[in-house]
């Protein structure tokens, strides 16, 4: 395949797995903007050396020259998922590459998260009156939500009225993939969205409409959900960042040190797989090891 057909191949394939596979629309976006800054690599090379390459060439000189400029690991992974993907496409429309790539090893890095009394304190000590912002009850809502739940800040912003059951105290989730899951919430979530409904969301409204929304009603985005995080995060008065995913951390987290069963907590975050669950055990035990060389008697005994 050379370049004139790869354009055309590449709208096909967004298409394809965009309807037929389902992926979330973060992937869809990442596998288009990692496709366009090939088409530029290939493009510039093409004109560089007054040659056409094919495909498969200018995949390999593209990967080699990530390497050079020390692009992320975890980028380079990626990149390499979306060819193996567009690769397996190409095969069904009879069109073979014979890609030979391995994914490099990327370093595990433990999940950052807060401890229950940093997540207490900005849940229950701080008063609405005092936080810098028009719509301090919805706001409040929405973090009281992320970690009772710790669904996803993209799964939170698509919650429709006729999704969440105040009664039952669940939700319906539409996850990665467009897969379905319900989560659980408390009391104190449902008094607070309840709060939020009466107070600063117009109670008589469709249920196909989003529960929250701005201030002008528009569509909440991941992004001001993202704002509304690091708002809290200043009353901490910590240097660690918080974000709305180290809130779905800090819920993993703070389960499993309370005796949850591993397969449970991956049911409620949604983990495709419980290797992506399993990090969390890594936090805890973590955790156990540093309260053992403290408190342990034996770690208190002078040295002979």
């Amino acid at each position: 395949m050379l370049i004139k057909e790869f354009k055309e191949k590449k709208k096909e394939f967004l298409v394809h797995i965009e309807v037929e596979k389902n992926l979330s629309n973060n992937t869809l976006k990442s596998y288009n903007s990692d496709l366009e800054c090939f088409y530029e690599f290939w493009e510039k090379i093409n004109i560089s050396n007054k040659v056409d390459h094919p495909i498969k060439l200018a995949i390999e000189r593209f990967l080699v020259t990530l390497y050079h400029k020390k692009t992320q690991k975890s980028s380079i992974a990626r990149k390499l998922s979306c060819f193996k993907s567009f690769e397996k496409f190409l095969k069904i429309q009879g069109i073979t590459l014979s890609l030979q790539l391995s994914r490099p090893k990327i370093d595990k890095k433990l999940p950052v998260f807060l401890s229950i009394d940093e997540i207490f304190y900005l849940l229950d000590k701080i008063n609405a009156d005092d936080l810098p912002t028009k719509l301090p009850v919805r706001d409040n809502a929405i973090l009281e939500l992320l970690y009772a739940t710790g669904i996803r800040c993209s799964e939170l912003v698509s919650i429709k009225i006729k999704d969440i059951d105040l009664e039952q105290k669940t939700i319906r989730i539409w996850g990665k993939g467009s897969k379905e899951r319900i989560v659980l919430f408390g009391e104190k979530a449902k008094e607070k969205i309840q709060k939020y409904i009466l107070k600063e969301r117009n109670p008589i409204v469709s249920k196909d409409e989003y529960l929250f929304v701005g201030y002008h009603e528009t569509t909440l985005t991941a992004r001001t959900v993202q704002r509304i995080i690091e708002m809290f995060r200043k009353f901490l008065k910590i240097e660690k960042q918080i974000t709305p995913h180290k809130i779905r951390h800090s819920f993993a987290t703070h389960l499993l040190n309370q005796g949850v069963d591993l397969r449970m907590v991956q049911e409620l975050l949604g983990h495709k797989s419980l290797a992506s669950t399993e990090k969390y055990t890594h936090v805890s035990m973590e955790q156990l090891s540093e309260i053992c060389n403290k408190i342990h008697p034996i770690n208190k005994m002078k040295k002979v």
